[in-house]
Formats: C-alpha cells, structure tokens, sequence
C-alpha cells in the first residue's frame, strides 16, 4: 500500500473505506436506490401532492431556485423551496447541510412530508448531479425541470464531463415542462432527452431564444452578465407556470439576492470588498470579469480550491484567477484530507502559465484568516477584494471534522482590525 493511499485510508471511516473499494454502480444499486424507497414509503409519497419544479446546473442553481420561489411567493402562490442552502417552508428556514448537495432521501422525504401537509402547491427543489445519480430524489415527479450551464465539475466523482451532463439530464427524462440555455453546450444533448409531448422553452442572450433581454425587458439589482442569465431561467418558468409579465417584472425588481452570493462588505474602508461563493472555474470566471468591470484600481482575489474534489480545475482556476485578477492570495478552501499546501502548489501552476509572479502577483497564505487579513491590509483606496470559495457556508472542514467558519465575519473583523 502507498504512503498516500495509506494516508487517506487513516484520515477515513469504515464505511469510507468501504466505499472506495466497492464499484459506484453497486453502492448506488445496493444501498442508495433501496435507502431512497424506503423514504419514500415511509413518508407515503409526499411529492406526488405537489407541483415539484426542479433546477440543476453547475453554476447559479440556487440563485435561479431562490429566483422562482420569490417570483411565484410575491405573486400569491404558496410555494416552498428546497436549496443547498436551506428550506423555505413559510416563516421557518432549515439548514440542509454543511455543504453544497442534495440532502440525504430520508431528509428530503420528511421536508417533503411537511411541506405537502401544510398545503402547499408548489415546490421549488435545486437538485445536484450527485443527487440525481445517487437515486436521492427518487419518487419526486418533477412537473418542470430547469438548466442553468453544464461545464466541467465533480469529475472526481463522475470522471468525464459526458457522464456529468448525463446525470444532470435525469431530471429531464419525464417532465411535462423544460426550461433550456439556448447558449449553453449542453442544450442539444438535453433537448434530445426531453420527453416529445413535453414544453420546452429558451432562454439566452447570443442565440435567438423565446426569453432574451430584448423579448423580455426587465430591471433587477443583481449584477453580472451570469445573473441575466439565472433571472431569464427564471422569468421562463414563472411564465410556464402561467404568471403573468407585470407581476414578474414587479418582483424580480425586488430581489435582493442571497447570502455570500456577490454580497458587499462595507466597514467603511476605502476601497470595496465582496464574498462570492463562485467555486468552479466558470463561476470564477465570471465573478472576476463582472468586477473587473466595476473596480478603479487593482482587483484582488483570495480564493482555494477543496480537498479531495476535482483536482484538475485546481490549475485551471490559478490560470483564470491571474489572468484576470492582478493581486491573487492563495489559501485554505476545505482542505478536508489534504495538506493545503499541496493543493495550493496545484492551482500555482495556473497563476505561473497566465504569467503570475510569486511575492509581486500572487502569494500563497495557507490559513484563510490570514490570507483575508493580508488583502485587506494590501488593498488601497479604489481597489477591490473578492473572497471567493465559501460564500454562505458556516462551516469549514480539516480532516473530517468541521470547524465554525464564515468569510464575512472574518472580512469584517480584518477591516476593523485594519481601522
């Protein structure tokens, strides 16, 4: 056995060991798919009482869920969602996990439960490719199914980008209603899986679509090219559901976005300061060229790439980080089994091809609190800091625990610290 096998095998539980010397399709046939029937029968079928519209893509999925739950909820529908983030079910807001995926079948069964014995009509449920694959929305009949993008992410777990696309197209395969990128790679291939009887309508901004800023005018204050994007998702499918163009147009002016989503920090500094959660290339991408566009001095990121994901978009995301960015800090991002600073060498190699210089354009500070410390001690008037990986998540994972962690609170301690 390796050394980094065996370093692994010590960092993991049983079952985690298990697992990795056990074929994936066997673990999902024997143990996930049965797990999610028994859900499913224990708490009697709950999502056949409701109007189940599910949102998946790599990028903007809970923007975009979130999006047609306020669109539906400020035109007097009774409507409750279900994110990586947390359930909206009335008043009350339930955590659905540390991280981003779909939660466990027994979890999701029993919101479901709730949700249908309080009489509500619609739901709005983001679902995760490991969700679909992994049988966990089993026995939810999705009335619409909505895309945002398909790029490359979670290949650790499905391995090509082929089998990513087709996990997210089993959200598709029995919808009466689809709501499609006209500009996305992915349209064609999930074009071909929609059932025939079923709608179909696009969105876009480069090809003629049936929602584009043109045929659908419409003011919100999210920004970005990515955003316009996530509110024509969702004005398609408020549209399906029949609501009308005025009450759209009123509601999604009054959006105000999410938590640790482009959300600013302001202690009174001089210069600006934003948590994203962009954490895949594409998200990273579009995060820096939208505040590129916004900033009068430098623009400066710190952001990491998590353990035991994806190690192939690490150098992908350092070359994208100092093309666009000209200050970048590299830190910590759930390391989990890792050593940090194995995973920052990996992204280094990025920010070295786009011709980043260590010590002038980019610096490697392992501990995140520190790394945000030495941003905002850098930055001068009219610059701009990004913090970007965590956005609203609460909590951050060394081995296999979890610790208390949020950008925010630690942006703002760095500014006052600085004051």
């Amino acid at each position: 056995m390796t050394k980094k096998i065996w370093v692994k095998f010590r960092h993991s539980t049983l079952g985690e060991v298990l697992r990795s010397l056990i074929p994936n399709f066997l673990v999902k046939t024997l143990f996930h798919f049965p797990l999610a029937f028994l859900a499913v029968l224990f708490y009697r079928f709950p999502a056949k009482d409701l109007k189940v519209i599910g949102v998946t893509g790599t990028d903007g999925k809970t923007t975009t869920a979130t999006l047609i739950y306020h669109l539906l909820v400020k035109s007097d529908k009774k409507a409750a969602l279900i994110s990586t983030v947390s359930a909206k079910v009335g008043l009350k807001q339930i955590p659905t996990g540390f991280h981003v995926t779909s939660p466990h079948p027994w979890k999701l069964q029993r919101l479901l439960r709730e949700i249908a014995d309080q009489g509500y009509q619609y739901l709005i449920l983001e679902t995760t490719s490991h969700g679909l694959d992994q049988h966990r929305l089993f026995g939810v009949n999705f009335l619409a199914g909505v895309i945002t993008n398909v790029t490359p992410e979670h290949l650790d777990y499905h391995q090509t980008y082929q089998n990513y696309l087709q996990a997210k197209a089993k959200l598709f395969r029995g919808v009466k209603m689809a709501v499609l990128n006209r500009d996305d790679r992915s349209f064609d291939f999930l074009k071909s899986v929609i059932p025939q009887k079923a709608k179909i309508v696009t969105y876009g901004i480069e090809n003629k679509a049936d929602f584009t800023p043109q045929t659908f005018e419409f003011d919100c204050p999210l920004v970005g090219e990515y955003n316009q994007y996530n509110c024509l998702a969702a004005i398609a499918t408020a549209t399906l559901l029949g609501l009308s163009r005025p009450k759209i147009r009123k509601a999604i002016a009054t959006f105000s976005g999410l938590a640790g989503r482009m959300e600013k920090i302001d202690e009174g500094q001089a210069f600006e300061v934003f948590v994203d959660f962009a954490h895949t290339p594409n998200a990273l991408e579009n995060v820096l060229k939208t505040l590129k566009k916004k900033k009068r001095g430098k623009l400066m990121v710190v952001f990491g790439c998590a353990g035991e994901r994806d190690q192939g978009k690490r150098p992908v995301m350092g070359e994208i980080a100092s093309r666009l960015a000209e200050v970048v800090v590299l830190t910590a991002e759930d390391p989990r089994t890792e050593e940090t600073s194995q995973i920052i060498s990996q992204i280094v190699k990025g920010c070295q091809k786009a011709g980043g210089v260590e010590g002038k354009t980019f610096f490697q500070i392992p501990d995140r609190k520190k790394a945000i410390e030495f941003a905002v001690k850098k930055a001068k008037e009219g610059d701009l800091v990004v913090i970007c990986g965590k956005g609203h998540e609460k909590t951050m994972c060394f081995g296999r625990a979890e610790y208390p962690w949020s950008d925010q609170k630690e942006a703002r301690k760095a500014l006052r610290k600085m004051r």
